[in-house]
């Protein structure tokens, strides 16, 4: 691993000499992409070798994440739906099998053990799934649910389990008279306080949290964060909590980290990062929440674009397909404003946004009365002809080749550490902006 990506994913915290609970170092998870009969086929109509090569293409859903989380402390992951979120909750559990990577609990690695030991060290580490109803088994009582894990534990006996699971009944906020009764007799806030219940019963040390209010309604989701937080002050419980929902991460975690097409692009302390974000997904992200002032007007943290397939994701920067702060090639001399107009042309063209009615109307909407000078405007008046001609893909890979792939967003992998303004943590952030501060830090 490169000195760079090793500051990027570095500690965030100011726990000088205390050893992590659980981190993890290159983590990696990639699927094979079989869907369809013709998958194994990869058609590459420009290759030198051939238009077509035989072999499986691969879904990266997680690329080399790596991060710590100490004693009694909740991370917070959060992303937007498909980014990666939960398959990274999966593979650090072993319930899906890393391709890549290590996971270190209390110094061992859960990635490197056979099912055994692994066996015998899921009672330290514990799951929530999303949805509290089909996480439950609804043919068992609610008891038996409770009991199961403490019972493939060998834990108490059948007496000890059934007073440990009323206990735990009443710590979550459930009365232990429902011992008896079926999932299907509680509402969806009071199945995922089953669920906790049963996680909390093999006396873990660490909990997976795997958006687990997402499907509540919002005063329900107040009541089990609250509980949460009791019982992990109780139990001096770590919490991984997963969610797309930042007044939810705001709420409940202590650090966060900023998750984007399968890999980690902010992590800092809660404060740091809501107050003072660094990379332009994350400030997208916040811009998103809804403000409750109906005298603000306009559209408030909307990406351009798509979020780029898994399969084959950009080079460099993952973001910066759909970053507004793309860094401009350093051969040109272009102002701000001539930059943004051609990186605005240039996303258009690829997306097929505008209809190519004329070269001077297509000026007109794109650069006003005047092209940039130079090479670059050179370059973007060869475009335009070539969309007046309607050759789209030529247009789009002449604009591609003079701009977007000389930037170093496209060229290099970022990973810097920017100052901090609030606490006394460290903050990364995967963003080329801070290449600067950087070499100045």
């Amino acid at each position: 691993m490169s000195d760079a990506k090793q500051s990027v994913t570095g500690d965030t915290t100011d726990r000088t000499g205390e050893q992590p609970l659980l981190e993890v170092d290159g983590l990696t998870k990639h699927f094979p992409n079989d869907e369809g009969f013709l998958s194994w086929l990869q058609f590459r109509p420009d290759d030198s070798d051939g238009p077509v090569e035989i072999g499986r293409e691969w879904v990266r859903a997680v690329e080399d994440v790596s991060f710590k989380i100490y004693e009694g402390e909740t991370l917070g992951l959060v992303g937007e739906s498909g980014c990666g979120k939960s398959t990274l909750a999966r593979t650090i559990l072993r319930l899906v099998e890393p391709t890549d990577g290590s996971v270190y609990f209390k110094g061992n690695d859960l990635a490197a053990m056979d099912s055994g030991t692994l066996r015998q060290q899921r009672r330290d580490v514990q799951m929530i799934f999303q949805d509290p109803q089909s996480s439950l088994d609804p043919r068992m009582k609610v008891g038996k649910i409770v009991e199961e894990p403490m019972q493939a534990h060998g834990m108490y006996d059948e007496e000890g389990r059934a007073a440990r699971t009323h206990e735990l009944l009443e710590k979550v906020g459930l009365d232990p008279q429902h011992y008896n009764r079926y999932p299907h007799a509680f509402s969806g806030g009071q199945r995922q306080r089953i669920n906790l219940a049963r996680a909390l019963s093999v006396n873990p040390d660490f909990i997976v949290c795997d958006e687990p209010v997402s499907a509540l309604d919002v005063s329900i989701q107040a009541q089990v964060l609250n509980t949460m937080n009791e019982l992990q002050d109780e139990f001096n419980l770590t919490y991984l909590f997963i969610a797309h929902d930042l007044s939810v991460i705001r709420h409940i975690s202590d650090r966060v980290a900023v998750m984007y097409l399968g890999q980690l692009v902010e992590l800092a302390e809660k404060a740091e990062l809501f107050e003072n974000p660094q990379h332009p997904y994350t400030r997208a992200l916040l811009e998103s929440i809804p403000v409750p002032d109906p005298r603000v007007e306009g559209t408030r943290g909307v990406l351009e674009g798509d979020v780029p397939s898994p399969i084959q994701p950009p080079s460099g920067c993952r973001f910066r397909t759909r970053c507004p702060e793309l860094i401009a090639p350093e051969k040109y001399d272009l102002t701000d404003e001539e930059w943004a107009n051609i990186r605005q042309f240039t996303r258009s063209v690829k997306r097929h946004r505008f209809e190519a009615t004329g070269a001077n109307v297509i000026r007109a909407e794109f650069f006003g009365s005047t092209l940039p000078g130079g090479d670059a405007g050179r370059t973007v008046s060869r475009a335009i002809d070539l969309l007046v001609e309607d050759e789209w893909d030529e247009a789009t890979e002449l604009l591609n080749e003079s701009f977007t792939e000389p930037s170093i967003c496209a060229r290099e992998e970022p990973s810097y550490e920017v100052p901090t303004e609030h606490g006394g943590g460290r903050h990364f952030a995967a963003c080329h902006l801070h290449r600067e501060e950087e070499q100045t830090h």
